[in-house]
């Protein structure tokens, strides 16, 4: 399957592929990266198996996590996008707007702007009635982007690892409304 590349004022979001992984391990082994929900930051293996379910799921799943890349950069600076939360069976089908950005982009309203670009794409180009976002209530930044893009709480569950998550919401039609 062939997958769009979007680009926002200052991002180009475009599909990963196994060339992105020296610049991809560098930004997952950051600690705050990966902070929720490991503790801690990925090994360069870990960065590995990674991007090779992401590349595999554009495939198999339609959709996955974008490189974001700044237009004035040049280099991968985590992710934006959207996927299946297999990772949460229990909210199953849906698909997730998630970011994960080194945190020198933190505070500048990147991960809204991608996710912005995400959420379009979902309802625009792939037609969905919904989309899903997952985190931790600890995780005040993120819980912000998703007020931001009009993400409504949906319900509290367990994650995977026993955690506290949070699921949040955005219908299509409320989108459109919010989007006039």
């Amino acid at each position: 399957m062939t997958i769009a590349a979007l680009e926002t004022d200052r991002l180009l979001l475009r599909p990963f592929t196994v060339d992105d992984l020296e610049e991809l391990a560098a930004v997952f082994a950051v600690d705050a990266v990966w902070f929720f929900p490991f503790r801690r930051g990925l090994t360069r293996d870990e960065t590995a198996a990674f991007l090779a379910r992401t590349i595999e799921r554009y495939d198999t799943d339609g959709v996955a996590p974008w490189a974001a890349v700044p237009l004035d950069a040049g280099v991968v600076i985590g992710f934006v996008g959207l996927s299946v939360p297999h990772f949460l069976p229990e909210v199953l089908p849906a698909v997730e707007v998630g970011w994960r950005l080194h945190p020198d982009w933190w505070g500048q309203g990147v991960a809204t702007e991608g996710a912005r670009a995400a959420v379009r794409y979902g309802f625009e180009r792939l037609a969905l009635d919904r989309l899903i976002s997952i985190y931790e209530p600890d995780n005040v930044a993120s819980g912000r982007v998703m007020d931001h893009l009009g993400f409504t709480f949906e319900r509290a569950t367990l994650g995977p690892r026993r955690e506290k998550v949070h699921v949040r919401e955005l219908h299509r039609r409320d989108w459109q409304e919010a989007s006039r």
